[in-house]
């Protein structure tokens, strides 16, 4: 079915149908004018022979196509249906004060942008990818999308932040994941969260909440430390130690039936999604045939120009 984007445009065809009401009226004028000629032997001599109907065959043909132009600019199209692959990964990122420590070069959280580009690179195209940060709090930087730029461009902004709501990176990623939309199918998709971070929280709901929470969901939460036991930071002048809390990031990731690693590279980072599954919706989108339109105008003008040609050796 056709509809129109713009359809505020089809007011340019009035001026066609008035063009149109304009030479009827001229011939019907004309014809009048015929019928008072009194030398009928000289109006014989100047009118064409035999053209009846014809006469207005390119005229016709004009006019269509000026309303095939003047509808095209109304940008008709057809809604159609595409497939849209529902399949979601999370990228949690912890941005506390602890990630700037530089026990792993040349910093822990400079560490985790790097391994989570290079896992933007590898995840397939087809997957939706959204970003979360989080320090006291945990927020959505890109939402679910198949735009590899924009995550991109969002990991290489991360800002450092106090504390760690490790439990609520977990929440948030989950609340995400449900905005994915369904698209004629039921329930959320096939998802996985792969989170980034150097462990103990310090704000928000548990980590054994947020891991009950995801297993509910049935959604894996892949974990990835970074940092040694020695790690220290200068906050407010003072030296503090960091350390790496892989105890709760490991049972993070046991409890949903994710995986656990320590500098984990490309093709172990894989795993997280090899097995994740398939959800196609169908999205409807409206396809442009502006070009059709165009196509019969132009068609149309062609066999104007040609029969006026033909029957009255004039162009038009």
């Amino acid at each position: 079915m056709i509809r129109f984007l713009q359809p505020w445009w089809l007011l340019a065809v009035l001026p066609v149908l008035a063009l149109a009401g304009l030479y009827v009226w001229r011939q019907l004028h004309r014809r009048a004018y015929a019928m008072r000629f009194t030398n009928v032997d000289l109006l014989r001599t100047l009118a064409p022979k035999g053209l009846g109907w014809r006469r207005h065959a390119a005229a016709t043909a004009f006019l269509l196509a000026l309303v095939a132009l003047a509808t095209a600019m109304a940008r008709p199209a057809m809604d159609t249906r595409e497939p849209l692959e529902r399949a979601t990964v999370m990228l949690a990122i912890d941005v506390s004060l602890s990630m700037q420590a530089d026990d792993v070069a040349p910093n822990r959280l400079a560490a985790a942008q790097e391994a989570a580009k290079q896992f933007v690179d590898e995840l397939p195209e087809s997957y939706n990818l959204g970003l979360v940060s989080f320090a006291k709090s945990a927020n959505v930087l890109v939402a679910p999308t198949k735009d590899r730029d924009a995550v991109t461009t969002a990991i290489d902004g991360l800002a450092l932040a106090e504390a760690t709501a490790t439990g609520e990176a977990v929440f948030t990623c989950l609340e995400a994941i449900r905005s994915v939309p369904a698209d004629g199918t039921a329930g959320i998709p096939p998802a996985r969260i792969v989170l980034l971070s150097d462990g103990y929280r310090t704000s928000g709901r548990s980590v054994e909440e947020a891991a009950a929470a995801a297993q509910a969901a049935n959604v894996p939460v892949s974990t990835i430390a970074f940092g040694t036991d020695s790690g220290q930071v200068d906050i407010g002048g003072q030296l503090q130690r960091v350390p790496v809390d892989r105890l709760a990031l490991a049972q993070l990731a046991e409890t949903t039936q994710g995986f656990f690693y320590e500098a984990a590279s490309v093709s172990e980072l894989k795993q997280v999604y090899q097995d994740m599954g398939s959800s196609i919706g169908f999205r409807t989108e409206p396809r442009e045939v502006t070009q059709w339109y165009a196509g019969v105008a132009l068609l149309l003008a062609l066999c104007a120009g040609t029969l006026s040609l033909l029957w009255s050796s004039r162009l038009l």
